[in-house]
């Protein structure tokens, strides 16, 4: 099923994502994450090493193998999130408050697997392999525009994108052709009333109050404004208000995120949200302003990219080992990337209940099965190779 020098690079492979695993670094501050990335890179021979970016990384790998050659992307995320790992694991976090929950460090480790074997293999492929190790995936704006802005992808044909999911059983590969992931946009929404003692709240206007009432309003906007039909979530996942237990405080604060598909839903929702929170807070006798931020938009993945994808698969693993899927609601920065240019996206499974590894992405108790890790390194390398094959038949007729 793997190539020999793809099983042989597996020891490495799993001690670089364990390393990575055990010193995160969350978005924007990933220092010591590029620098451990870069050394590796520079001791496998990589012909050039772009530091665009404070924390992100390009490096370009150019084939010896004869032909028309032709230059493709592929991108890994490396940042972890603001969180305290509760797993019992000897490589758990050394860094307080801050864990590589949504698989992060598995993207690198594969890429940077990756990079070993093209540069072991230049003549397996023809043009340029362009790695990109990208910082901050979960914080907008994001690093991939920065990445986008600084030139990384100038002249790339095509850019690949993988992400490891709790949601499918390992090894598997879950595609789609056409839209596949949600707008990701927040907003906050300051409450403000009149303060005072909790004895008399007569003499108050209590935001607190309104604020809770505004939370329970706005799960109207899916389930009354939006066709049952379109996709959406409005998901209100901070409230913070008050100082003491006998003090009606003077604001209260929300901050919520907001998945959408197509750009009429998208300012359908925060329209209703603006009249929601306006009107229910001077119900209360209090003012409320929401500012919206909006921030990534959907992954579309390329028809040709995904036919070609789902057939490099296939020749490798088997059908069995691929599922069709519909749109998914998680965000994803590298849609950036894929601006004038076509691309594809895939999800590759790493559930194993078995093995503890099936609790969801951004949970404190998240794991993954390193077994996945293969079956990534194995598919880029693959369509690595079919895309770059000096033939250029992929990218005849494609404007």
């Amino acid at each position: 099923m793997f190539d020999p020098e793809v099983r042989a690079i597996e020891p490495d492979l799993i001690a670089w994502r364990r390393h990575m695993h055990q010193n995160p670094e969350v978005s924007f501050e990933e220092i010591e994450t590029t620098q451990y990335l870069e050394q590796f890179l520079r001791c496998f021979g990589v012909d050039a090493i772009d530091r665009p970016t404070k924390t992100g990384l390009v490096a370009h790998i150019f084939g010896k193998k004869p032909g028309r050659c032709a230059t493709v992307a592929f991108r890994a995320d490396i940042d972890a999130l603001p969180m305290q790992e509760e797993n019992d694991l000897p490589y758990c976090s050394n860094n307080a408050g801050v864990m590589h929950a949504c698989g992060h460090d598995g993207h690198a480790a594969m890429l940077l697997s990756l990079a070993r074997l093209l540069c072991e293999h230049r003549e397996s492929f023809s043009g340029e392999a362009r790695l990109i190790f990208q910082h901050a995936e979960e914080l907008p704006p994001g690093g991939a525009i920065e990445l986008v802005r600084a030139g990384a992808l100038d002249g790339a044909e095509a850019a690949l994108g993988l992400h490891l999911s709790s949601n499918f059983d390992t090894g598997l590969f879950a595609l789609k052709s056409g839209v596949l992931t949600s707008n990701v946009d927040r907003f906050t929404v300051t409450v403000t009333g009149r303060g005072g003692h909790c004895a008399f709240p007569e003499q108050c206007a209590d935001p607190l109050l309104a604020a809770s009432e505004i939370v329970l309003s706005l799960q109207s906007i899916v389930s009354r404004r939006i066709p049952a039909s379109e996709p959406a979530v409005v998901s209100v996942c901070e409230f913070h208000a008050g100082s003491a237990y006998n003090i009606i405080p003077a604001d209260a604060t929300l901050n919520a995120s907001v998945r959408s598909f197509g750009e009429g839903t998208r300012r359908l929702i925060e329209r209703e949200a603006r009249h929601i929170c306006e009107h229910v807070a001077a119900a209360h006798g209090c003012t409320a302003r929401l500012d919206w931020l909006e921030g990534y938009p959907s992954v579309v993945n390329d028809e040709a990219l995904a036919e070609e994808a789902g057939h490099v698969i296939a020749a490798r693993f088997g059908k069995e080992q691929m599922q069709p899927i519909g749109v998914i609601m998680p965000g994803e920065d590298f849609s950036y990337m894929l601006e004038g240019k076509p691309g594809f996206f895939v999800e590759l499974g790493t559930r194993n209940p078995a093995l503890l590894c099936d609790a969801p992405h951004h949970n404190t108790r998240y794991r993954m099965d390193e077994a996945a890790l293969l079956y990534g390194v194995q598919y880029q390398y693959d369509i690595a190779r079919a895309l770059l094959d000096g033939t250029r038949r992929f990218w005849e007729g494609r404007a």
